[in-house]
C-alpha cells in the first residue's frame, strides 16, 4: 500500500519506519524539504535530526505534504495537534478527497506548561474537526492513546497484551486501519463507533500525561479487561 506520513517527529518516524519494514511504499511529508534536511542538531525533545534517521531508512522518501499525499492510498496524520489543521490545509481538500486518514493527533495545549490542557474537548474533538473540514476524507482516529514505540511494536510491553481503539464514520476505512494495526502486532483493537468517539480517546490524554509524570516513563498502556 502507498502510505504518506505527515510529520517528521518521533511519531512520524516510528510509523514510517515500521510501515516500510512491513513492505509498504512510504513517503514522509514535511513543509520544507530543504529545511528539514538542513537541521543538524536535536530538537527541543532531544530527538536527532531527521537526516540522521533517514540515512538508516533509505527506502522512505521525503517530499512536501502535497506531493506525498497525492499518490497515497492511506495518509497518516502524525503532526502535533496544534498544527494538524494547517498541515491538512496545506495538502489541500482536493488531494485528500476519498483517501483514508489515520489520525494520531491530540489537541494538546502546552501554553501554561505541563500537564497540558486540551484546546477542544467535551462536545467536540480534533478528529471531528478534521472530518468536518474535509468531508470527503475518511478519518479514522487511532493510536493516539499510547507512545510512538508501542504504536508500532506492542509486543515491547506485556507481550502486546494491551488495548488500542479506533473510531470513524467509514466502516471500510476503519477495517483498513484495523488490519494495519493487526500487522503491527495489536491483538485487542476496540471499535468505539463513529468519529464522535474521538472525544473520549483524546480526553484520555488528561490521565495519560499524568501517568507518564507519575511513572517516569511513557512505556505503559491500558488493557480493557472484560
Amino acid at each position: 500500500m502507498k502510505v504518506a506520513v505527515l510529520g517528521t517527529g518521533m511519531v512520524g518516524r516510528s510509523l514510517a519506519g515500521r510501515l516500510s519494514e512491513l513492505g509498504h511504499e512510504v513517503a514522509v511529508g514535511t513543509r520544507e524539504v530543504t529545511a528539514t534536511l538542513a537541521r543538524t542538531g536535536p530538537d527541543a525533545h532531544g530527538t536527532a535530526p531527521y537526516g540522521v534517521w533517514a540515512q538508516d531508512h533509505p527506502d522512505v522518501t521525503l517530499a512536501n505534504f502535497t506531493e506525498v499525499a497525492t499518490s497515497a492510498e492511506l495518509v497518516v496524520n502524525a503532526t502535533s495537534g496544534d498544527v494538524s489543521m494547517s498541515t491538512l490545509n496545506a495538502v489541500g481538500e482536493t488531494t485528500l478527497a476519498g483517501k483514508i486518514l489515520l489520525d494520531i493527533s491530540n489537541p494538546l495545549d502546552f501554553s501554561e506548561g505541563f500537564p497540558p490542557k486540551l484546546f477542544v474537548k467535551d462536545t467536540d474533538s480534533l478528529g471531528e474537526r478534521i472530518q468536518a473540514a474535509f468531508p470527503q476524507l475518511k478519518v479514522v482516529k487511532a493510536l493516539n492513546t499510547l507512545t510512538a514505540s508501542l504504536m508500532v511494536n506492542p509486543a515491547a510491553l506485556a507481550d502486546g497484551d494491551h488495548s488500542v481503539f479506533v473510531c470513524g464514520n467509514d466502516s471500510e476505512a476503519k477495517q483498513t486501519v484495523v488490519e494495519l494495526l493487526a500487522s503491527f502486532g495489536h491483538t485487542d483493537i476496540i471499535d468505539l463507533g463513529d468519529i464522535t468517539n474521538a472525544r473520549g480517546t483524546e480526553m484520555y490524554l488528561g490521565i495519560w500525561t499524568r501517568l507518564m509524570a507519575a511513572l517516569g516513563t511513557s512505556m505503559f498502556n491500558v488493557k480493557v479487561v472484560r
